[in-house]
């Protein structure tokens, strides 16, 4: 069983935060000094790379073994009786769906921002399509020529010329270990973009989940898949500030707008 890395901040129930990428919960700090004053803000870091663990070998990632981890991480939080509110972005929206999915007996609400599960889509063999695309650009092109190619697929854009026939090194393994971003996309894009939730599990319990996307992300792929998994499942969809990483772009309008979603007015 793996050790388990987390940060704790503020006081009041338990939010557990799931961060996107390869897990690091770099960028997420403007957003919880917000939430702090009312909220037990739990960070996970799956990977801990943000824990001393950058630079060491990583491989390819479950999300199962992320949600399971979550749900070790409420083990320890929690006081008996008691259940969190739950933040997943990217794919740690992926890997809370899963917690929902199976381990919802903690869980009070839980929101998933833009998780890339696009196999559940209409179209969604050829947006798995496009992810391996990706992976095989950074292996061969290195890290800059990966992100141009996953930056048009999420956006719908064709690829340019240039980026078809992607020109670059591929990173060494001593660099792709220091880099997040390199070890998202070697050991989590494609893992974690091909799992298919249990649609049965979270229509069952949809009055606790929301999906949410960026306002700023209309049109795009995840934004769309969002909104399909939250008719499919009957759960809310909200629109969040800024696009898919708008806990970093707009922390402080992501943070109010998570806390009015996670307890509606009136309630």
């Amino acid at each position: 069983m793996t050790d388990l890395h987390y940060d704790v901040r503020g006081s009041g129930p338990v939010l557990l935060v799931v961060p996107g990428g390869a897990g690091h919960p770099m960028g997420f700090d403007p957003m919880t000094d917000v939430l702090a004053d009312r909220l037990t803000v739990v960070t996970y870091d799956p990977l801990g790379l943000a824990h001393g663990r950058l630079g060491e070998p990583v491989g390819d990632q479950r999300v199962e073994e992320w949600s399971d981890g979550a749900r070790r991480v409420l083990d320890e939080v929690l006081a008996e009786g008691d259940s969190a509110y739950v933040l997943g972005t990217s794919s740690g929206g992926i890997a809370v769906l899963d917690l929902l999915a199976r381990h919802p007996e903690r869980l009070h609400h839980v929101v998933a921002h833009e998780p890339p599960c696009v196999g559940v889509l209409p179209d969604g063999a050829r947006q798995q399509a496009m992810f391996q695309e990706v992976y095989d650009t950074y292996r061969a092109a290195g890290l800059q020529a990966a992100a141009a190619r996953l930056g048009a697929g999420l956006t719908g854009q064709e690829p340019e010329e240039q980026e078809r026939r992607p020109v670059g090194q591929p990173l060494s393994r001593d660099q792709e270990l220091a880099k997040p971003m390199a070890l998202f996309l070697a050991h989590v894009l494609r893992q974690f973009s091909s799992y298919r939730p249990e649609l049965a599990s979270l229509t069952a319990a949809s009055a606790r989940l929301t999906l949410a996307a960026g306002s700023d992300s209309r049109g795009q792929l995840l934004h769309r898949t969002a909104e399909f998994l939250a008719e499919r499942t009957g759960s809310r969809f909200v629109e969040f500030p800024g696009g898919h990483v708008g806990v970093a772009e707009h922390p402080v309008a992501f943070a109010e707008r998570l806390a009015k979603t996670l307890v509606p007015v009136g309630d």
